[in-house]
């Protein structure tokens, strides 16, 4: 599809004025062919096989940042679940050995974040998920760019909710491993998890994925909020259509620049993730844009028809715009690094429970949620069970990032530094769910699932 010069200036303004940029090149790297019976060798041929591609990207994207202009913010790499790899050398020495050979290689090739260190869950914990489990604390508190996921459900197999209680007690002490808590910002669990997502912290490398591909995620809330400032009489059937034909431009763009980095590469091109990404730099708040549509603060009732409305708007636009739309998909909601939400939250027109309202109709989740140190293990359970029960019995993707920071009270404000922005510790309930989480055992698929 040819673009128009009008078009090609339209996009320089997006970049200049409104934040647009290319927010992850995310390349997905299939590990199954690097497995060895000798852990050492095994070791080596998966820093070979990453640092290699990781200079690959780093070298080809720099190159077209300075053909297009177009900021690529995030250069990073999505492995094969290491549960998967880790079978036959099934200890916790040798799955730390693995993390610090991911982050090494990372960290050389000049990655920003290598995720995958997680393992797939649905039905039961395996031997191999529950020592990558159990060394989690560990691995997030000994590296700096690696990136963990457990996916514990889907909505054909409902949620394993013995896995779920497992991952509270390891919150908690990777919690006090890291620095403000800041290991429990590179952990997510997930029902119904994408295989192509391009987005950390829980991107991985699926096993239906090819053996290398470039997936991307683009970004533009500013973009959005500007198009919704210059028409404020607009109803929302007219402002629908004007986010969706903004989020078409944005769309070709990013899949512009994917297609032509994955052939400098020579990899597949793989999917462009569509989401409306915040950060910490101003201007650049999906919780600004949901104002702009007269919502005084987000939280406020009417929130979740806006959301709605705005995440139909984008995905409608995105999937005009090209084939390939993959990943998460949606608008993203995290707290601590939308500048806007962090006010939100000061405020007290936003608590825990209308984040989750908020994501029955968007993506992903709870994200970048900070809570009490002191809270109890079985309520972390808790709050995350809540959450993926939404993914679970409407058939999407959710997801859960809660930091429990050591040492604070509710209204506590903790920086956590660069993208991750600063988290507003928020209260939870006082009545516990320690009994009923204790029965464990599986949450039934729902009967929408029964399909065939």
């Amino acid at each position: 599809m040819a673009f128009t010069v009008e078009e090609v200036f339209e996009t320089a303004s997006m970049v200049v004025h409104q934040n647009l940029d290319i927010r992850t090149t995310t390349l997905a790297i299939n590990l199954r062919d690097c497995v060895h019976s000798d852990f050492n060798r095994f070791r080596q041929r998966v820093y070979d096989k990453v640092l290699t591609c990781g200079r690959s990207l780093i070298r080809e994207a720099a190159a077209l940042e300075q053909k297009y202009g177009i900021p690529i913010v995030n250069k990073r790499i999505a492995v094969t679940p290491v549960s998967l790899l880790m079978d036959s050398h099934c200890t916790r020495a040798k799955f730390l050995q693995m993390a610090d050979t991911l982050d090494r290689a990372a960290q050389k090739a000049g990655i920003d974040f290598i995720g995958g260190f997680g393992g797939l869950c649905q039905k039961k914990v395996t031997r191999s998920v529950a020592t990558l489990l159990d060394c989690l604390p560990d691995a997030l508190a000994r590296t700096r760019t690696v990136c963990s996921f457990l996916n514990v459900g889907t909505t054909t197999t409902g949620m394993n909710l013995d896995a779920v209680n497992l991952v509270g007690p390891m919150l908690k002490m990777t919690a006090r491993k890291t620095k403000r808590a800041a290991g429990c910002a590179r952990f997510v669990v997930f029902v119904n998890a994408p295989e192509d997502n391009p987005f950390m912290a829980g991107a991985f490398c699926g096993v239906g994925e090819p053996d290398v591909a470039l997936n991307i995620g683009i970004s533009g809330p500013g973009v959005v909020r500007s198009v919704i400032e210059k028409n404020r009489e607009c109803d929302l059937t007219e402002v629908s259509e004007m986010i969706k034909r903004t989020v078409f431009k944005i769309t070709r763009a990013g899949e512009l620049i994917g297609r032509e980095l994955a052939k400098r590469m020579h990899v597949p091109f793989g999917i462009v993730d569509i989401s409306l990404a915040s950060t910490t730099k101003y201007g650049d708040s999906v919780a600004n844009a949901i104002e702009a549509l007269g919502i005084e603060s987000i939280g406020a009732h009417g929130s979740t028809l806006a959301v709605a409305l705005l995440m139909d708007a984008v995905k409608k636009g995105g999937a005009m715009a090209s084939s390939l739309v993959g990943g998460l998909s949606g608008t993203f909601i995290p707290v601590s690094e939308d500048a806007g939400m962090v006010r939100a939250v000061q405020r007290g027109s936003l608590g825990l429970d209308k984040l989750e309202a908020l994501t029955a109709v968007c993506s992903v989740g709870l994200d970048m949620v900070a809570v009490p140190g002191s809270t109890p293990a079985e309520t972390l359970n808790a709050i995350i069970a809540d959450e993926l029960a939404v993914g679970i019995i409407n058939n999407k993707t959710t997801a859960v990032r809660i930091l429990p920071i050591p040492n604070t009270r509710p209204g506590s404000v903790v920086s956590l530094g660069g993208l991750l922005g600063t988290a507003v510790v928020m209260p939870v309930k006082k009545w516990s769910a320690k009994k009923f989480m204790r029965r464990g055992g599986r949450l039934p698929a729902p009967v929408t699932s029964l399909r065939n």
